[in-house]
């Protein structure tokens, strides 16, 4: 894979799986630069109950020489707002009822669930400082964690945030964004805080987009337990994005977090500051930035800005070329 993949980090994920999380934490575990050291579950796209499931079953289908750690959740889904236009945004409709797709899985119930906030708070304690934190979904995990450990922010090498907008305007609502909207008091808190934190925005997160034709032409081949589970996953996401959202192709948002973290170099930041609107009847959740030319607020973030999408579909395509391999 030569020059693409440059860093090895160690890698908390946390997610509501959801189609597009569970490529990225499909790509995360077989990215070889990448230590996933676990993978925690947090409700918003599905409860938190079918997203345990959900990660159980993702690592269950690539069975990894490695398992990370995984923590549970049993959390309600998100409600929807009756802003989200004719349920187009609405989570079941671009993914599913299960959250997978068309993915089949037997998995059942595990006896001794570990809770994420908890397993988030004994990972970062045992490796202080050495640990990145991706959010693919709303920060409750995070808060929770921060509450019960105080210092739990602070052992963190650096926090990573899918999440919010600048200037695109919202998903689920007009103002809004998913993450944001479901939990915006967690989400005001985490941000709000003293963390090192970058914010992958909706603005940055939906320019990189995969047609079926770039698709078609990765290799697919069975003896890749990444192609298996693509050929499940991906198939019913470009069927979703075009009868829900009119698109003649699938959004990577979750991808553009990933290659945040493991490939920086194709992305431009810019440190800014942010707070979250929490009791707006419209614009509950909207991600609030001083954009003034005389600047008020101290910054308190970094956000990302530009993305180079060709690199982040070449990443995409590595990862899978390497898994054949």
């Amino acid at each position: 894979m030569g020059e693409l993949f440059r860093l090895s980090q160690r890698v908390l994920i946390d997610a509501d799986p959801g189609v597009g999380d569970a490529i990225a934490i499909a790509l995360a575990i077989l990215d070889p630069e990448i230590d996933v050291v676990g993978i925690t579950a947090t409700s918003g796209q599905v409860s938190g109950r079918q997203a345990s499931r959900n990660l159980h079953a993702i690592i269950d289908s690539l069975d990894p020489p490695k398992w990370p750690r995984l923590g549970s959740s049993d959390s309600p889904a998100a409600a929807i707002p009756p802003l989200a236009v004719s349920g187009s945004f609405a989570p079941e409709s671009l993914n599913g009822p299960t959250g997978l797709g068309d993915h089949l899985s037997n998995i059942a119930e595990l006896h001794h669930p570990r809770n994420a906030a908890k397993l988030m708070i004994d990972l970062v304690r045992d490796q202080p400082n050495e640990i990145t934190l991706l959010t693919l979904g709303p920060l409750t995990n995070v808060e929770v964690a921060a509450e019960r450990a105080p210092e739990f922010l602070g052992l963190l090498n650096s926090l990573v945030c899918l999440g919010g907008s600048v200037e695109a305007g919202g998903n689920i609502t007009p103002a809004a964004e998913f993450n944001m909207f479901a939990a915006p008091d967690a989400a005001r808190n985490v941000l709000r805080s003293a963390a090192t934190k970058t914010l992958i925005p909706l603005d940055i997160s939906q320019r990189a987009m995969m047609t079926f034709d770039q698709f078609d032409r990765l290799p697919n081949a069975e003896s890749s337990s990444l192609c298996r589970l693509l050929a499940d996953l991906v198939p019913f996401a470009f069927r979703a994005s075009h009868q829900h959202l009119g698109l003649e192709g699938i959004r990577l948002s979750e991808v553009v977090a990933l290659a945040a973290i493991s490939q920086p170099r194709f992305f431009t930041r810019e440190s800014m500051t942010v707070d979250v609107e929490t009791r707006g009847e419209l614009t509950r959740g909207m991600t609030v930035f001083d954009r003034r030319g005389i600047q008020q607020w101290q910054t308190n973030i970094d956000v990302l800005v530009d993305v180079d999408t060709q690199g982040v579909l070449d990443y995409f395509a590595d990862i899978v070329r390497h898994s054949v391999n």
